[in-house]
């Protein structure tokens, strides 16, 4: 009983031990992350893999651009649409968190989330779409890092450039130069408000762009001119 008693201690301890290393693995990419762009990310990778299960040559579209290079329509359109106490909260909108539950009762269903930018963005970085307590609760865990080392700015500027736009297209200048041919330093109010709204669910946007997100869109960029951003 003894002999037992030691070696569940000790399995208690490597698992103890395992997990402290996860954590300070992810913290070391939070820090490094925090002045070093991400060459890849975690939904990046198993995109990556889906697409060459069809296509072994296939690549993602994904191209870096510093935060001054970002159209500020698109900025203001993202926390609309996506966050819009972004730059009060400090990596959890519990007021929208409340809101969320309070829809998804009344609907029967799950049809709204409640995620911040900075939650999504951990989520992005390094877990996957799969939905968990577990996933959840070590998205929470990286929110807290990364909203304890990066400043706002930061967090937005990782954010949309590696956020998912299509299918295999990641970041802001990819997708305004996927759908408008354009950098993205010079994309308008109307297209930013049209790429805030694909978001949720980009690659069924991406060739299905309809009349009810059409008006989405046009609600979001009336809503723009009151977003803060940093």
């Amino acid at each position: 009983m003894n002999a037992l008693w030691q070696w569940t201690k000790r399995g208690l301890l490597a698992l103890v031990l395992l997990i402290l290393a996860a954590q300070l693995w992810l913290l070391g990419h939070v820090l490094w992350w925090k002045w070093v762009p991400p060459d890849q990310t975690s939904f990046m990778r198993l995109r990556l893999i889906e697409l060459r299960e069809q296509d072994p040559g296939a690549r993602l579209r994904y191209q870096w651009v510093p935060y001054e290079q970002i159209s500020v329509h698109l900025k203001r359109a993202v926390v609309a649409a996506e966050d819009d106490r972004f730059v009060d909260h400090e990596g959890f909108d519990w007021e929208g968190i409340q809101k969320a539950i309070e829809k998804n009762q009344k609907k029967g269903r799950s049809v709204a989330g409640g995620s911040t930018i900075s939650q999504q963005l951990a989520k992005n970085l390094f877990l996957s779409p799969s939905r968990s307590y577990l996933r959840k609760g070590q998205e929470a865990i990286i929110t807290l890092m990364i909203e304890a080392l990066w400043d706002k700015r930061r967090i937005l500027e990782v954010y949309l450039n590696v956020v998912e736009w299509g299918n295999g297209l990641f970041g802001a200048e990819a997708a305004a130069q996927r759908y408008y041919r354009t950098p993205a330093a010079l994309l308008g109010p109307a297209q930013a408000a049209r790429l805030a709204v694909m978001l949720p669910n980009p690659r069924k946007y991406e060739t299905r762009y309809d009349a009810r997100l059409a008006a989405h869109a046009s609600r979001i960029q009336g809503r723009m001119h009151t977003s803060v951003v940093p």
